[in-house]
């Protein structure tokens, strides 16, 4: 009987539905991977019916979303990688220092407790809705033109708004709170033990990604460094935060991070 395939399991962020991961999803499973893009919880089964009961995603941190996910890696055949996209990618790193994963990819990935840089461009990406404490509990939702500044902004402004029809969804605002303020909060909910026996982690970033940019992505790797398994950084020039779903998606990269490090199909 032959062995089951490794699985993939994808992490979505924040206004993202999890469609957005289809062409990752057909690509590995060509691959050999067995893929998987589970929602967050309180996620429609697509991104109408998301928007259509936006109230199903108020009040959900970053502790019930990873929680949810390593409650359906438990479930999985074998252990799984972990591909997580901004605050995604954050959870993959929760996960896998956890022990729930065998090796992961964090994409743009949100700042975790000892991150202590604030690029402007981050800071105007969501200073408006962390300007606004009485939404914390609650969704919020981008416009074409938000979405196209702080996602969109290293593609057409046509390609800008085809993503946006067609993956996003509003959102909870608790991560952003919950990462804005990991350093001041003793048991803050955004940390990362940097320390845990792990398996391999790439961390990626975009050199124009004003959600995450690349110095807040390379401090995380500088924490990570501190772990003695295998720690690898890099920066796709031109790409911004919508890198996961646009026409530059970089599939290869993960792919071939994957095989250097034996994570891959049998050949």
């Amino acid at each position: 009987m032959p062995a089951p395939k490794t699985p993939i399991v994808f992490i979505h962020g924040l206004w993202m539905h999890s469609d957005s991961w289809t062409p990752w999803l057909e690509y590995f499973d060509r691959a050999g991977f067995a893929p998987i893009a589970p929602g967050w919880p309180g996620d429609g089964r697509d991104p109408a019916a998301t928007r259509a009961n936006a109230e199903a995603l108020n009040d959900r941190g970053i502790a019930e979303v990873t929680d949810h996910y390593a409650e359906y890696i438990a479930d999985l055949p074998a252990p799984p990688i972990v591909i997580g996209h901004s605050f995604g990618g954050l959870i993959a790193q929760q996960l896998l220092a956890e022990g729930s994963a065998i090796g992961g990819i964090a994409i743009a990935p949100a700042q975790f407790k000892g991150v202590y840089v604030l690029p402007p461009a981050q800071l105007r990406s969501v200073g408006r809705i962390l300007a606004k404490p009485w939404v914390r509990r609650k969704t919020w939702s981008h416009t074409a033109d938000s979405y196209h500044r702080v996602f969109g902004n290293a593609v057409s402004r046509t390609e800008s708004d085809q993503l946006f029809r067609q993956y996003v969804i509003p959102a909870p605002t608790k991560p952003l709170f919950q990462s804005a303020l990991a350093n001041f909060s003793p048991r803050s909910e955004a940390a990362v033990d940097v320390h845990a026996v792990r398996g391999p982690l790439l961390l990626i970033a975009g050199s124009e990604d004003r959600a995450a940019p690349p110095s807040v992505v390379r401090s995380q790797y500088r924490l990570q460094q501190r772990n003695p398994g295998v720690t690898e950084f890099k920066v796709l020039n031109g790409r911004g935060h919508s890198m996961v779903a646009d026409h530059c998606w970089h599939t290869d990269l993960s792919l071939g991070f994957l095989s250097s490090h034996k994570l891959g199909p049998e050949e």
